[in-house]
């Protein structure tokens, strides 16, 4: 467990994404959020929502996509630390399982904003499971406009059962 220790604090992943309304809304439709303001601007508008907003489990997938090329910071974090705990942990065999994942919207995510994200390893601890072991690594992610306001945390729990 103490090397796993060493990757509390560590940045996993840094950049700038613009939330586009197309995934926005194609993700409403995957999610049966069938309500207008996902998909039109006048009744996102006419709810209160400066433009298309994020159905509420977005955050899940929230950087796939607007991630433009220019937009992203010339250092990014060096290595990449779920990479190397899980991958180090299924290199000796178990299965990785999403454990979890929780949003916490500090104000909505809706189409044209810019955020600015980072990621960091909050947790890695262990728990006896019978005969086996299993790691679980928290993963926090926040995202900030570009005043600097938190928008969005996103914290996630990786586990691996051996």
């Amino acid at each position: 467990m103490s090397d796993l220790a060493a990757h509390i604090g560590r940045t996993t992943a840094v950049g700038t994404l613009v939330v586009e309304r197309a995934p926005l809304t194609a993700f409403a439709r995957a999610v049966h959020a069938d309500d207008p303001v996902y998909r039109n601007a006048d009744a996102a508008r006419a709810a209160g929502f400066d433009d298309v907003p994020a159905p509420p489990t977005f955050g899940f997938s929230i950087k796939n996509w607007g991630r433009w090329e220019e937009l992203q910071p010339a250092e990014q974090p060096e290595g990449d630390p779920l990479a190397e705990v899980m991958g180090g942990l299924m290199a000796k065999g178990g299965m990785v399982l999403h454990g979890e994942q929780e949003f916490t919207y500090h104000r909505p995510v809706v189409a044209g904003q810019r955020l600015h994200f980072r990621g960091e390893v909050k947790d890695i601890y262990e728990k006896a499971s019978g005969d086996r072991t299993m790691t679980f690594m928290v993963i926090e992610d926040t995202y900030r406009d570009d005043d600097g306001e938190l928008v969005l945390t996103s914290t996630m729990n990786l586990l691996h059962r051996s």
